[in-house]
């Protein structure tokens, strides 16, 4: 891990126990431990969102594409949603996984990176709907001053989660990945010249090409945005079923505030990793607003993240697993020279 994100890690855990102590380790334990084996429904009731969010994957996959399909798709989003949650990766190490994850079910290279962009892209932007969406919510929901000061700080966040998107969809257009491989090639050069670089920029623009191929089919553009906003809602759900399992039931509506307004607040501490302290911090904000105690706030951020360690850790198992296997098919395929 770099010097950069281990000192985001060591802030989000010295966040994260902060608040636990502040509220109270014993309270927070004894609401989380009334759930009981409510929390493995709460895992279960996940595979519905991911189920779609791997639809939505799967819809931009070219007719040509024969060898991969919505079970491949689930699988690779499984394994990148586990590696975004778990390992100090921030990102970027889940759709990179879930690219080399599609690319050994037998898609090319280009195309899984291609459709990795642009699903990852929709998934965004579905979130930024998602968001507002909460934030209409919220200022019907709640009024006075503190509810202002949510709404101001939400939009804020919306604002440059939007403006992130938009520059990364120009980035998309203008030719993002050869344009990165040709920069670091040209600082590389400066350091040694025995490499050729040239190889690499190639296969780099290529990915641009098929990026701006999958871009024109508007069609298959459109279905994985509105899966990717479905699954978003879908979500709801999740925080729902766990606030019941935790003794504090809410309404929908309360479910889909704190999902949405949840969600955006934690995607905007994407540096830290599993945006540790911040998720809860959102929580404990958010919940005033319902009517939730502060430990059952707390309590559903750490439901949320034994969903994580329960679905995660077979995943990152699974992946061992899987890149063992195809190391040793790949060296299987290498003929032996006498």
């Amino acid at each position: 891990m770099s010097r950069a994100g281990t000192f985001m890690l060591s802030v989000g855990v010295v966040l994260f126990i902060a608040l636990l102590g502040w509220q109270g380790f014993g309270s927070v334990a004894s609401t989380l431990a009334a759930a009981g084996w409510g929390l493995v429904a709460v895992a279960a009731f996940h595979f519905v969102p991911l189920i779609v969010d791997s639809a939505a994957i799967s819809v931009l996959f070219s007719h040509r594409q024969r060898d991969v399909s919505l079970r491949d798709a689930l699988l690779a989003r499984w394994a990148g949603e586990s590696v975004n949650s778990l390992m100090p990766a921030g990102q970027i190490g889940g759709p990179m996984l879930m690219v080399r994850h599609l690319s050994q079910r037998g898609m090319r290279a280009r195309d899984a990176a291609a459709v990795i962009t642009v699903s990852t892209t929709m998934q965004t932007v579905g979130q930024l709907i998602f968001a507002l969406v909460g934030v209409v919510l919220l200022t019907d929901y709640a009024a006075g001053g503190s509810s202002a000061v949510v709404s101001i700080a939400v939009l804020a966040v919306v604002g440059v989660i939007g403006a992130m998107i938009f520059g990364f969809y120009l980035a998309q257009r203008r030719g993002l990945f050869g344009r990165a491989m040709r920069f670091v090639s040209g600082i590389a050069a400066r350091f040694s010249k025995k490499r050729d670089w040239s190889s690499l920029v190639t296969r780099a623009e290529a990915v641009d090409t098929a990026v701006h191929e999958l871009y024109r089919e508007r069609g298959k553009v459109a279905a994985s945005f509105a899966l990717s906003l479905f699954g978003w809602i879908v979500g709801t759900g999740e925080v729902w079923l766990a606030l019941n399992v935790l003794g504090h039931p809410v309404g929908l509506t309360e479910a889909l505030l704190l999902e949405s307004l949840g969600q955006a607040i934690r995607g905007a501490a994407f540096m830290i990793p599993g945006s540790l302290g911040v998720q809860e911090g959102g929580y404990l904000l958010l919940a005033r607003l319902v009517g939730l105690p502060p430990e059952a706030a707390l309590a559903l951020s750490l439901a949320k993240r034994a969903r994580e360690l329960l679905l995660g850790v077979p995943g990152i198992v699974y992946l061992h697993f899987v890149e063992k296997g195809w190391q040793r098919r790949r060296l299987a395929r290498v003929p032996e020279i006498d």
